[in-house]
């Protein structure tokens, strides 16, 4: 008995043991820190993101302003949902249908497209880096996962709108809305607020002020999508709380 409880003691000291003792033990912290994380910034606002900070090394001036979403127009509420993510209100994060589909359109030969959810996208914003590759989209599945847990679809759409980019060193709608009509994010109009939609796909190649004709055609089309996404209350779980 005694040599079996040496043996057991040896291996438990063994430089094996020890280094998948700390890989558990990093792992393990590394969730409850995450966790945490994602639960206090569903109260407090979120500062400097990645991207910010890689702008910002690139030489441009970052101009940035917190605001409520109360402070933002519906307008633009509805162009967001309406440009990015029409299923938002409904889907728990991830839309499965049109991953699939995205995923078929690969297999075929096809150019892969983006898939993201908004829910997807603020998660890559807030919590990880700019780029692709599978650790990283591993990361913003678990991000986002959390995200739906412990914030409400109006806190989600609230920290987009505050961190997305807009070009020229502009992050969120507040700092959009100055630079490129000279207004605030509450003052947005319709017509303002679907170029500003319609850009953010490619934020620093395509142009608010002059709007280039792909986007002022792809800013009428969202137009009239956000009347769609507004009569089938697609924006109901933000604006209903408005």
């Amino acid at each position: 008995m005694a040599k079996r409880g040496r043996g057991r003691r040896g291996r438990r000291g063994s430089p094996v043991w020890r280094v998948l003792k700390g890989v558990l033990l990093f792992g393990v912290a590394a969730i409850v820190l995450s966790v945490l994380w994602v639960a206090a910034h569903a109260f407090i606002p979120v500062g400097p993101t990645s991207l910010m900070m890689l702008r910002a090394h690139q030489g441009q001036t970052i101009e940035r302003r917190w605001v409520r979403i109360e402070d933002v127009s519906p307008y633009l509420v509805t162009a967001v949902i309406a440009a990015e993510d029409t299923k938002f209100c409904a889907h728990p994060g991830f839309d499965v249908e049109n991953i699939k589909k995205a995923i078929e359109e690969a297999k075929a030969g096809r150019r892969m497209r983006g898939a993201s959810t908004l829910s997807q996208q603020t998660a890559k914003n807030v919590f990880l880096w700019p780029g692709r590759g599978w650790v990283r989209k591993g990361l913003e599945v678990w991000f986002t996962g959390l995200e739906e847990l412990f914030w409400s679809k109006r806190r989600i759409l609230e920290v987009y709108l505050n961190v997305a980019e807009w070009g020229d060193g502009n992050f969120g709608a507040e700092a959009a809305a100055k630079a490129r009509f000279g207004k605030t994010a509450r003052e947005l109009n319709k017509g303002e607020a679907a170029l500003l939609a319609a850009v953010l796909p490619n934020p620093a190649k395509w142009r608010v002020d002059p709007p280039g004709p792909y986007v002022r055609s792809r800013a009428g089309t969202l137009r009239a999508r956000m009347d769609t996404v507004r009569a089938q209350g697609l924006d109901g779980c933000v604006l209903s709380e408005l």
